[in-house]
């Protein structure tokens, strides 16, 4: 089965598309990941597939069903969870009450609450180290890891993540995804990348495709793409 199957999505902003005719799919335990030049359309292809900006055209199949409402909380009661761009933390709330809001926006039940905070941090277990500060005052790495965290506690079957490096050096990214990896290995869940540092995501990727001006130029497995003097041409 497909954790997520897209099919025909055009969707853009003020009347002028940035996503073209893109049909995906992304399978149960599948790592894929999206390349492309700043402004090829993935981000928005990621908001699309996850309800938050409404596609003109095209249709989206989330475990093999449509949903009745394609909006986040229904993604998130599927088993879709988004790590967003930029980190999207609360700055002035400890990283606890983070997850006790995230917990209580996804409907998880009080006295289930504490364990799975517990699952969570054994997957990110530096975490630990700054439950009690406010998210503001963390480093750009530890911010990111919240936001998965943050994800993670709901238990998603497919995870989608938007540019989790920026701002980020490559070994601490290698480091972030290191984890992500491991959740995939161990439990299958499925991975759909955005990502500009390609080195470092080609390693744990099942798939690649390319997108260029809004549209799907080039898929294949990641041997394929490993030149970058090559990758670079069809951008």
């Amino acid at each position: 089965m497909n954790a997520i199957e897209a099919t025909g999505l055009t969707a853009g902003y003020g009347g002028n598309a940035v996503v073209e005719n893109v049909s995906l799919t992304l399978a149960e335990g599948e790592a894929l990941t999206l390349i492309g030049h700043n402004g090829a359309g993935k981000s928005t292809l990621l908001r699309v597939l996850f309800g938050l900006h409404r596609p003109d055209a095209g249709r989206i199949r989330v475990f093999g069903r449509e949903l009745p409402s394609h909006i986040p909380a229904a993604l998130n009661a599927a088993g879709v969870a988004l790590v967003p761009e930029g980190r999207g933390v609360f700055p002035d709330l400890t990283v606890t009450e983070i997850f006790g809001l995230a917990l209580w926006a996804g409907g998880v039940p009080k006295p289930e609450q504490p364990r799975r905070v517990e699952e969570v941090l054994d997957v990110l277990p530096r975490i630990r180290e700054f439950l009690s500060r406010r998210a503001g005052t963390l480093s750009g790495g530890q911010q990111q890891m919240v936001s998965i965290a943050r994800a993670l506690l709901l238990k998603p079957r497919a995870l989608l993540l938007d540019e989790p490096s920026i701002g980020l050096a490559p070994k601490l990214f290698q480091d972030l995804l290191e984890p992500i990896a491991r959740l995939r290995r161990e439990h299958g869940v499925a991975l759909l990348l955005v990502e500009q540092q390609i080195r470092e995501a080609l390693a744990i990727s099942d798939r690649v495709i390319v997108m260029k001006s809004g549209r799907v130029i080039q898929e294949g497995t990641p041997d394929r793409f490993r030149d970058h003097s090559a990758l670079m041409e069809l951008f």
